[in-house]
């Protein structure tokens, strides 16, 4: 009997509080409540000429301002057109602006503000393009540097990435100082030429040309961010991303050397053999998966525009975040997100079928999650291939760690996002974590904040068309763009 009495007291303890577990994570819920109608835009695209606007960025494209990781392949007089043309279709910014070549092909233009005393801020986009994968030329539906407008769209190289925002700043410029609009702050625009390598001819020369000439800006925005539709797992509605910081990169070298001889009669492991075991290795035993604060806030935001169901997970992150992470790494996007990636991209071994290498080589790409370090990569490396015959080390390329993450609590923040909120009503604004690398990363010593936002909207359609085949952006939202900066400039 005694027994009995203290399990019914104890099943009414354990009841009771699941209750409040319960009555908590409802309350958590609903304070998210249910996202409201936004208030219509009252900006239109329609103050903006999209057909020319349009017209610009087809002519913008047709240069073949291609970036490789060896500059003297690049065609100098690929960017130099283009520079030409940039000056002639935009005379009230050439008038108005200085303008400085750094490095050859880098632009900055400073439009001085009427407050002096104001940090500027700085508006960065870039000049340079991947280039077209040869023999892909012909897949594409319309030629990807005839600079086409057809069908609703900008087609070409670069019209997403990023000759679309280098237009459409500029666009906002000539348009505001048509009006005879001066900014409180200076605004600088730095035009990075070889952002596809790494910057490092073209912003990072910037950033050390401001920093010599003793510049600070209120903040940074550039590339990396978009207003996206049916990316985001669950979210019905558009969502705003902007970053407010990026991953970090390392390259790790592995290399296997042993001695050559006839196929006939191989070892049990030739260097090949050795050097796979090892990149299987890395992959199956990535690096552990957690939520940072910027995809916290992410699912936060979004909560309100899922299920019931979803919403309390999204609502309860303090407890569900174990079944979340779990969640998001059993897809590609969503992993990426929740953790530092393994991606092995080189491979270099042998020279003929019946020879056995002497040598095999292989680089992984490792895209570095906040928290984590290009240190803790190479360790990380080494422990897991842990196999003597396999030299680990840092390839001799660009390696960083990611840089400081960008308060989302902040009147840039806020600017940003109100900008955002006019031109894109409909959408959901929520900070998120840039997972490729941009010219941003070079300005972080600069700047209280950078930012990552282009205005433009793209779906699961648009992501194989950056970098990929049959690259476009739409003409309204080209002329939506315009309208984002000209906000943005305005305040």
């Amino acid at each position: 009997m005694r027994f009995r009495r203290v399990f019914l007291r104890g099943s009414k303890v354990v009841a009771a509080m699941l209750l409040v577990l319960v009555a908590v994570l409802i309350a958590n819920t609903l304070r998210q409540g249910r996202r409201g109608a936004a208030a219509p835009s009252p900006a239109r695209a329609g103050a903006v000429d999209a057909a020319r606007v349009a017209e610009h960025l087809a002519r913008a494209l047709q240069f073949k301002t291609v970036s490789h990781a060896e500059p003297s392949e690049d065609d100098a007089a690929q960017f130099e057109g283009l520079q030409r043309y940039l000056a002639e279709t935009y005379p009230k910014v050439h008038a108005a602006l200085a303008r400085e070549v750094i490095g050859g092909r880098a632009l900055v233009y400073t439009w001085r503000g009427s407050d002096p005393s104001l940090r500027p801020i700085l508006l960065a986009a870039h000049q340079d393009v991947v280039p077209v994968e040869p023999g892909t030329e012909g897949t594409w539906t319309h030629p990807p540097f005839e600079g086409m407008v057809a069908d609703g769209f900008v087609w070409g190289r670069g019209a997403i990435d990023d000759k679309g925002s280098v237009v459409a700043i500029l666009e906002a410029v000539e348009a505001l100082l048509a009006e005879h609009v001066t900014p409180r702050r200076s605004v600088v625009i730095a035009l990075g030429c070889d952002e596809e390598v790494g910057g490092m001819a073209g912003a990072k020369a910037m950033a050390a040309s401001f920093a010599a000439k003793g510049m600070r800006f209120e903040y940074v925005l550039d590339e990396g961010s978009m207003v996206t539709h049916g990316i985001v797992p669950e979210a019905s509605s558009p969502v705003a991303l902007i970053g407010l910081t990026e991953k970090g990169m390392a390259t790790i070298e592995l290399a296997v050397d042993t001695p050559t001889g006839h196929s006939s009669m191989p070892p049990p492991r030739t260097s090949v053999g050795v050097l796979a075991r090892a990149i299987d290795r890395l992959e199956a035993h990535p690096m552990p998966p957690r939520l940072t604060p910027m995809t916290r806030q992410l699912l936060e935001a979004i909560a309100p525009d899922l299920s019931f169901g979803k919403r309390v997970v999204a609502s309860n992150l303090w407890l569900f975040s174990p079944l979340v992470v779990s969640a998001m790494t059993t897809h590609e996007a969503s992993n990426a997100a929740v953790r530092t990636t393994t991606a092995p991209t080189v491979f270099h071994a042998g020279v003929r079928a019946n020879v056995l290498p002497a040598t095999a080589r292989a680089l992984v790409n490792f895209r570095i999650l906040p928290g984590d370090t290009v240190e803790g990569v190479l360790a990380h490396a080494k422990q897991t291939v842990a196999d003597d015959r396999v030299q680990v080390k840092l390839h001799d390329t660009f390696a960083s760690d990611p840089p400081p993450v960008s308060t989302h609590d902040s009147p840039a923040f806020r600017a940003i996002e109100a900008a955002v909120r006019e031109l894109f009503p409909e959408a959901i604004v929520a900070p998120t974590l840039v997972l490729g690398a941009t010219d941003a990363r070079h300005y972080t010593s600069l700047a209280e904040g950078v930012y990552h936002f282009s205005p433009f909207v793209v779906g699961p359609q648009d992501l194989p068309r950056v970098h990929g085949t049959d690259e476009r952006t739409p003409v309204g939202g080209l002329a939506t763009a315009v309208l984002f900066y000209e906000r943005l400039l305005r305040e």
